[in-house]
C-alpha cells in the first residue's frame, strides 16, 4: 500500500505540470506507465516521468476521452436545435445513438450521417413521442437494432405561446402531451429493459420557465414544472436498481427559434441573464454528457440548470 501511495504522490505532482492532464486521461496514463511493474516505476526520475507524460498525451487521445464508449443512447427530438447538439455530443463520445424526429426525414438523415462520422452507429426513427403506442414501438425497435438502451434523453418539446385568455384547449393539450406526456411514455416503456440490465440513466429536458413561470407560457411552464416532480419520483422508484433519473433546465439558448427574435427582445433577454449572453446548444449537450456518463454515478433526482445564473 505504501509503495503505491508513493507512486500516486509522485505522479500527482506531475499531473498539474501539463495542461492536458484531464483526470480520466491521467488514469489511463497511470495504467500505461505502471504496466503491472510498480517497483520499476519507483526508479523513474521526475524528468523521465514528465517526458513519458508528454509523449503519452501527444498521441491520439480521442479514444481515451470517449466517456460513453459502447453505450446506447436514445434521444427524442434529435433532428434540430438542442436535440441535434446532443446527438453529436453523444456520438463524439463513443455512444451508439438512436434519435427520433417528427416530420423531416431529410434533416434527420443529415444529422445521422454527420454523427456517424464519429465511427459509431446512428439511426433516426420517425416517431411521435406524445403517442403511447408509438413510444412502445420505438423502444422495441431500438432494442432490436442496438441490443439495449443505456441512456434515455427525453428532449422532445414544443411551444404554443399565448396569454391564458386567448389560449385554446388544443394549444394547452398539444404542449402538455408533447412536453410532459412524452416523458411518461418513453420512461414507462424503457424502464423494463433498464430494470433487467440493472442500470440506466434517464435525462428529462425541463426549463427554467418551469421554475419561475413566464407570461404567455402557462402551458409550457406547467409542462416543464411537471417534469421536476416526475424526475424526483422516478429517481426514488428505481434507484435501488442502479437506474438514475435527472433533469436539465436550460435558460435562453441560441436555437433557430431565438434567431427569429427581434433585437429589442434579444436585448431584454440578455439584460436578465447575469452572464450577459445566450447559452449554446452545445453547452446543454455537455450537461447531458455529464449525466449520461459514469462521471455522475451518484447523481440522481436532481435538476441542473444551464442558464447563466438566470434563475438565481
Amino acid at each position: 500500500m505504501l509503495l503505491f501511495s508513493n507512486i500516486f504522490h509522485k505522479l500527482l505532482i506531475y499531473k498539474h505540470l501539463h495542461s492536458k492532464f484531464h483526470s480520466i486521461l491521467f488514469q489511463h496514463f497511470l495504467s500505461a506507465i505502471l504496466n503491472n511493474s510498480p517497483i520499476f516505476v519507483l526508479s523513474f526520475s521526475p524528468t523521465f516521468l514528465m517526458k513519458k507524460a508528454i509523449a503519452f498525451f501527444n498521441t491520439d487521445t480521442d479514444s481515451i476521452m470517449k466517456l460513453l464508449e459502447n453505450k446506447v443512447v436514445l434521444i427524442t427530438g434529435g433532428s434540430r436545435g438542442i436535440g441535434s447538439a446532443i446527438v453529436h455530443k453523444m456520438a463524439s463520445n463513443g455512444a451508439n445513438v438512436a434519435f427520433t424526429y417528427r416530420s423531416s426525414a431529410e434533416k434527420a438523415n443529415a444529422v445521422a450521417d454527420a454523427a456517424a462520422a464519429n465511427g459509431v452507429a446512428v439511426k433516426a426513427y420517425q416517431s411521435d413521442a406524445s403517442s403511447f403506442e408509438q413510444s412502445a414501438e420505438l423502444i422495441k425497435n431500438v432494442i432490436a437494432d442496438f441490443g439495449r438502451i443505456d441512456v434515455l434523453i427525453n428532449n422532445a418539446g414544443i411551444t404554443r405561446d399565448t396569454l391564458m385568455l386567448r389560449m385554446s384547449e388544443d394549444q394547452w393539450d398539444q404542449v402538455i402531451e408533447t412536453n410532459l406526456k412524452s416523458v411518461f411514455n418513453l420512461t414507462k416503456h424503457v424502464l423494463r429493459p433498464m430494470l433487467k440490465q440493472r442500470s440506466g440513466s434517464i435525462i428529462n429536458m425541463s426549463s427554467v420557465v418551469g421554475d419561475f413561470g413566464n407570461a404567455g407560457q402557462a402551458n409550457y411552464a406547467a409542462s416543464k414544472a411537471g417534469i421536476f416532480g416526475f424526475t424526483k419520483s422516478i429517481a426514488k422508484e428505481v434507484g435501488s436498481r442502479s437506474i438514475r433519473c435527472n433533469a436539465l433546465a436550460p435558460g435562453f439558448i441560441e436555437t433557430d427559434m431565438t434567431e427569429e427574435l427581434d433585437e429589442k427582445t434579444k436585448a431584454a433577454f440578455l439584460a436578465s441573464i447575469p452572464l450577459k449572453r445566450l447559452g449554446k446548444a452545445e453547452e446543454v449537450a455537455d450537461a447531458c454528457l455529464f449525466l449520461a456518463s459514469d462521471l455522475s454515478t451518484y447523481v440522481s433526482g436532481q435538476t441542473i440548470s444551464v442558464c447563466g445564473a438566470l434563475n438565481c
